[in-house]
Order: structure tokens, then C-alpha cells, then sequence
């Protein structure tokens, strides 16, 4: 196989990974924030920011290497979605914004605490349900004429997005209550492993909706998984995906062994996802777009991959160092500097 051909692959590949890491990562500091309207006082609150502040603001990473690869392999795909999805990206970005500033200001404020934890939720949430929002408008496809975006700038607004939305939004509120369990003890832990279970029967029926409304939708997905037989290949998906809920059921109020629900949260995602790019492929804008025709030419795809290649060693390794120094139980009179 040539350049041509191979490059595009792999570059879709290390996007893929790219947002896949930056749900995973940035997905329960956020739902944290999603929780935060359930600590019980100021100094709970504190807690549950405390076990995400050392390793938080290097989360987005992840989101500036999915763009930038994107634009750089990618320009048509990158054109098309930022036309296409400039609103709720804007509100995405400012939302981000707003959460790490309130994150940052609510430590260090001696008045106002009340309005900055509030700020936190408040952006936290709205960053969530943007970025549900642009999965779904993803996933319904978009209109295209000749390669480029044909619809309006409220073509994203629609009953399945707004229902991805608010999936992302109880997502990453599960992602934050298993975080809970594998950080904290005592009190907060208790809070965090009642809301797990109700949280999972959520995230589970969303699923399902969300997978009972795709036949529906113009955007192929669902005659992937169907046609010449795929369903066969790609049936593990869903039954991974029903074993992993029933799993982490059973774990969100076993006590002992904390980081099991984390991590079923973790791989529930992770099929999801799996399911999501099978479904896509070989497009990266659906309906019609596939990676080969909207990949920038092979040599500027090279150029940027040699510095990919410097980079994401780098990345993996102080993220991976990060999370390692700040392991184990975090304590309620932990303070944040």
C-alpha cells in the first residue's frame, strides 16, 4: 500500500486516540463538576476538587492534539465541522474557559466561593452537553455539496443532539462518581457510590436510546453494522458493552476493591467509543466524507507525523508520571496550593 492510503489511516488513528483520551481524562474532572451541586457543604466541595487538581489542567492536551491533528491531516474534514458545529464549539471552548477559572479562582477567593463553585458546575455542564451535542450532529451527518458543508448554522440543532447532549452530560457524571469511589473515603465516598448505581441505569438507557434512534438517521452508521454481514463481526461491541454494565452494577456498592468501578467506567466508554468509529468508518465526516478524501496531501501528512512521533511519547510519559505520583486516597484536609 502506498502513502496515500496508509497515512490517512493512521492519522485517523491518533485522533481517534486523541479525543478517546480526552473523554477518559477530562470526562470525570468534569463530572465532577457535574456532581458538584451534591457536596453536602463548602469543604466537601473542596474535597472532590482536590482529587483532580494536581492532574486536571494537563487533560486538555488530549482535545488540542485531536483538533490540530485534524486540521493538519485532515483540512476538509476540519473546515466542514467548524462550519458546520461553530456555535456549540464556541460554547464548548467557553465553557472551558469558564471552568478552569472558576477551578483556579475558587481556591483562592476569600469572598465569592459560593459563586465560583457554581461556575464550576455551571461549566462543566455546559462544556458537557456541548460536546454531546457535536457528537450527535456528528452522528445524524451533515449536508454536503461537492465536498463542502451545506446547511445552516442551526443544522445541528435537533432532538438527537440535544439527546446526546444531555447523555454526555450523565456519562461523565458516572466517570465522576467512580472517581469519587477510588479517591476519597468515608462520607463523600458514601455519596459517591449512592449516586453510582442510578447513574448507571441513566448512562445505560441512554445508550440504548441513543442506539434505537440510529436506524432512523441518514447518516449510515447503522447499515455498517448490518450490511454483508458486519453485525457478526462487530457483535462483541454491544455484548462487551451489556456484560460491562451489569459488572459495574454489581461493583458500584461492593465495598473494597475502589478502583473496579472506575475502571468498568472506563472500558463502557471505550466500547462505546469502538462502536461509534466502526460504525463511522471509513468516514470521518458522515455521511459521504471518508478519510482519504478530505486527508491533506501526503507529504504535509508525513511532516507533521515525524513531530507526532517526538511529541506523544512525551505526552503519554508525564501524564502517565502525573497520575502515578498523585495515586492512592486522597484525605478531606488535603489542601490545594
Amino acid at each position: 500500500m502506498d502513502l496515500e492510503t496508509v497515512l490517512p489511516v493512521a492519522w485517523f488513528g491518533v485522533i481517534g486516540f486523541g479525543v478517546l483520551m480526552y473523554v477518559l481524562l477530562d470526562g470525570f474532572v468534569l463530572g465532577l463538576g457535574v456532581l458538584a451541586p451534591f457536596a453536602e457543604d463548602g469543604q466537601q466541595l473542596d474535597h472532590m476538587m482536590n482529587t483532580a487538581a494536581p492532574i486536571w489542567d494537563g487533560n486538555e492536551t488530549w482535545l488540542v492534539l485531536g483538533g490540530v491533528g485534524l486540521l493538519a491531516a485532515f483540512p476538509r474534514a476540519y473546515a466542514i465541522v467548524l462550519s458546520a458545529l461553530y456555535l456549540p464549539v464556541l460554547l464548548m471552548l467557553i465553557a472551558l474557559v469558564f471552568r478552569g477559572v472558576a477551578f483556579e479562582f475558587r481556591f483562592k477567593a476569600r469572598r465569592g466561593r459560593r459563586f465560583w463553585g457554581a461556575a464550576f458546575a455551571l461549566g462543566s455542564m455546559f462544556t458537557a452537553f456541548a460536546q454531546g451535542v457535536i457528537l450527535g450532529a456528528l452522528v445524524e451527518g451533515m449536508p454536503l455539496e461537492e465536498g463542502k458543508y451545506a446547511g445552516g448554522a442551526l443544522d445541528w440543532f435537533s432532538p438527537f443532539s440535544m439527546l446526546t447532549g444531555a447523555a454526555v452530560v450523565f456519562g461523565y457524571a458516572l466517570l465522576g462518581s467512580t472517581w469519587l469511589i477510588l479517591k476519597t473515603e468515608g462520607r463523600l465516598q458514601r455519596i459517591a457510590r449512592t449516586l453510582t448505581r442510578p447513574l448507571v441505569l441513566v448512562v445505560a438507557a441512554f445508550m440504548g436510546l441513543v442506539s434505537a434512534w440510529l436506524p432512523f438517521l441518514d447518516s449510515r452508521i447503522m447499515a455498517r453494522w448490518f450490511e454483508d454481514g458486519n453485525f457478526w463481526w462487530l457483535s462483541p461491541v454491544p455484548v462487551l458493552a451489556l456484560a460491562n454494565v451489569v459488572l459495574l452494577w454489581r461493583a458500584a456498592m461492593r465495598e473494597g476493591r475502589d478502583a473496579r468501578p472506575f475502571l468498568l467506567t472506563l472500558s463502557f466508554f471505550g466500547l462505546g467509543f469502538a462502536g461509534l468509529v466502526l460504525g463511522m468508518w471509513p468516514n470521518i465526516v458522515p455521511p459521504s466524507l471518508s478519510i482519504w478524501e478530505a486527508a491533506s496531501p501526503p507529504s504535509s501528512q508525513g511532516f507533521v507525523l515525524v513531530g507526532l512521533i517526538v511529541l506523544l511519547p512525551l505526552i503519554l510519559g508525564y501524564t502517565a508520571w502525573a497520575y502515578h505520583v498523585f495515586r492512592g486516597k486522597v484525605a478531606a484536609d488535603v489542601g490545594y496550593h
